[in-house]
């Protein structure tokens, strides 16, 4: 189902055998059990809740709405429909993270101390997008702090973020900022650093490094090939992969394969409505901090 003329042609190419236009007719499809939201951020709330209210289990990218009202509202519909909600954290799915999350609960690096993330795209989004995303906070470095959360496997309970436009000076006129950096506070004082920007120009930087008392684990960008270059004026080697659909195209795979797991078994969902609620609380907060400049507590969002 899609409002855009361009799926239609999609659909007909890949010989889909059913394509409409309209949310509510598609599922009165008798056998559909289960659908996948991936439309724009603001159709969100209401397309997860018709849905659940029509008996689908329901895959939604994050975030569920903008609102902490409006998500605990579908958050209860889904609740009171007794329908699967798994949201769309594909990070949480890639085997290099999964690979560092392992060590950390498994003690290999003793208590963990440090957690640093770096996350930069290689280019921003258009303007039009910007201003209806929620800002960076909640699209694009909410990923960062979901992953922060499962990787650590604690609460968070302070934010304090700076920001800047350094990027586009139209992403400021829109009301966002283009760089930042967070600081988050967990449960026990374990903290962790997570810088973000729009434009790396080296294409899509996604690192990460957890530090504890008995080591470190750490994970670096994937590149295309592993070629070197040594010549008289340095060593050479391929740019990161340049953009995210490339970069996690196996953790994709397995977050789909998971959320249809947990339909086709009756089993847990990976990723919950509580994850995304967690993860929007601390975005909330770190746009709180940048406008206030200060450390934000969750407990005031």
């Amino acid at each position: 189902m899609d409002v855009i003329e361009e799926s239609k042609s999609f659909a007909d190419q890949f010989q889909v055998p059913t394509f409409t236009e309209d949310f509510d007719d598609m599922l009165k499809i008798s056998d559909l059990d289960a659908v996948v939201i991936c439309s724009p951020t603001d159709t969100h709330a209401e397309y997860t809740m018709r849905a659940a209210r029509a008996g689908k289990h329901i895959f939604c990218e994050k975030p569920l709405d903008l609102s902490i009202h409006r998500v605990k509202e579908v958050l209860d519909v889904i609740n009171e429909s007794g329908v699967k909600l798994m949201i769309g954290f594909n990070r949480r799915f890639d085997p290099n993270f999964l690979k560092v999350r392992e060590s950390v609960h498994a003690g290999n690096i003793g208590e963990a101390h440090i957690l640093k993330i770096t996350s930069r795209d290689p280019g921003p989004p258009p303007i039009s997008y910007i201003k209806v995303s929620g800002g960076i906070f909640m699209d694009q470095a909410i990923h960062d702090f979901d992953m922060a959360r499962y990787i650590m496997g604690k609460e968070v309970v302070e934010v304090f973020s700076k920001g800047a436009v350094k990027v586009d000076q139209a992403i400021g006129k829109a009301g966002d900022i283009d760089t930042a950096l967070t600081t988050l506070t967990f449960e026990d004082g374990s903290m962790a650093n997570i810088d973000n920007s729009r434009k790396a120009v080296y294409g899509y930087d996604q690192r990460l490094e957890v530090f504890g008392s008995g080591g470190m684990v750490k994970i670096e960008n994937n590149y295309p090939d592993t070629h070197q270059f040594y010549g008289s004026k340095g060593v050479h080697g391929s740019l990161p992969l340049h953009f995210f659909l490339e970069r996690y195209t196996k953790s994709y795979i397995n977050e789909m394969a998971a959320f249809l797991n947990a339909i086709q078994n009756n089993s847990e969902i990976p990723v919950t409505g509580s994850d995304a609620l967690s993860a929007m609380k601390i975005a909330l907060a770190a746009k709180k901090s940048v406008i206030e400049n200060r450390p934000v507590a969750i407990e005031e969002i």
